[in-house]
């Protein structure tokens, strides 16, 4: 069970939740490509849960599984009550959004700005684990604008470790929440991995994962050397091919590259044809699924046009899944990618 695999910290690769971007169509296609990934959702909101559409906000396909619910929210009963309603929904995992520094989640009072009450999030914590039948799990920055990460974050692992939190993933970036932007806080402040690793040092039994500024597999298996999670985001994202070689990772095979040389490409084809097909039959439209297979074929022959297909003709009004066929015509799938992509994460 993915209880018990936390745990004993075993060594586990997690696609970071990133709003806008990791919705049922985006993991469906990640967990084609990596059957040990665990997936994350967009944070949702608690408030979102109790009063909107949980259908269109908790669904998911079944064959996503590992795959975590990332929640956003400040207050206590509404957090038990959200996962009270997803319990329904069979999520592998709870976690609780505590990074996150856009002025919309700062106006609700959550995200990383709840990085300066660490007694108030460990009530959070305490009242979903009171609820929880899965693991409960934390994901946090080293620390929020003028706060000293050094004394800051080992106080609020401790505080979230006190409270039951099952795993905590710590993006080694302090978040500044005036005067950068999201995406400035990305990529700006600085990271800090050695205090990650001492945190691990520290805390030898407590599963610790680490994010940030990870680009590829060997620099994944890396921070596995020390940690027992790693967490990539627009890595996995803008270069999706990579997940590919996440399983052979895990397993301790060398990392070195991207290795697709496994992947039945049209298997895969044939699959998100389908799955689209499904898709579109329930109201959606083609480019709801192919947004996210953009970034499949990077250094490959045909890459370019592969992507001009999807982003153009997939847009158009009465758009078929002949078009995912038509993109993946485009690539010369034998002789495989010509260099390591380095995506920025």
């Amino acid at each position: 069970m993915y209880a018990d695999a936390l745990k004993r910290g075993e060594k586990i690769f997690a696609v970071a939740p990133m709003i806008d971007w990791s919705d049922r169509h985006c993991r469906f296609l990640h967990r084609q490509l990596s059957k040990r990934a665990v997936v994350f959702t967009e944070m949702v909101v608690a408030d979102a849960i109790i009063h909107g559409n949980r259908d269109r906000l908790l669904g998911y396909s079944p064959q996503e599984h590992l795959v975590a619910l990332q929640l956003g929210g400040s207050d206590p009963v509404k957090l038990a009550e959200a996962i009270r309603i997803a319990a329904d929904y069979g999520y592998d995992e709870i976690n609780l959004n505590v990074g996150c520094p856009s002025d919309r989640v700062q106006s609700g009072t959550f995200g990383a700005c709840l990085m300066r009450d660490a007694g108030q999030v460990a009530k959070l914590v305490e009242a979903m684990r009171a609820v929880a039948t899965v693991p409960v799990t934390v994901k946090c920055r080293i620390g929020v604008d003028d706060q000293e990460p050094e004394t800051v974050l080992p106080d609020f692992l401790e505080r979230m470790i006190g409270a039951g939190a099952e795993a905590i993933w710590i993006h080694a970036r302090k978040a500044w929440l005036q005067g950068l932007s999201p995406k400035e806080n990305r990529d700006i402040p600085p990271l800090d991995y050695d205090l990650v690793y001492r945190m691990k040092r520290e805390n030898p039994d407590v599963f610790l994962g680490i994010n940030g500024g990870i680009v590829d597999l060997e620099q994944a298996a890396e921070h596995l050397s020390v940690m027992n999670g790693v967490m990539l985001g627009r890595a996995a994202y803008h270069n999706t091919g990579l997940l590919a070689g996440v399983d052979t990772m895990i397993e301790g095979a060398s990392p070195a590259g991207v290795d697709t040389s496994e992947v039945d490409w049209l298997a895969l084809r044939d699959t998100m044809m389908a799955y689209a097909e499904e898709v579109m039959a329930s109201g959606a439209r083609l480019n709801h699924v192919t947004r996210h297979m953009v970034g499949l074929f990077q250094g490959y022959a045909g890459a370019r046009r592969f992507r001009q297909i999807l982003s153009s003709e997939a847009t158009k009004p009465g758009a078929t899944t002949t078009v995912i066929a038509e993109a993946f015509a485009a690539v010369d799938l034998e002789a495989g990618p010509k260099r390591q992509v380095i995506a920025a994460e």
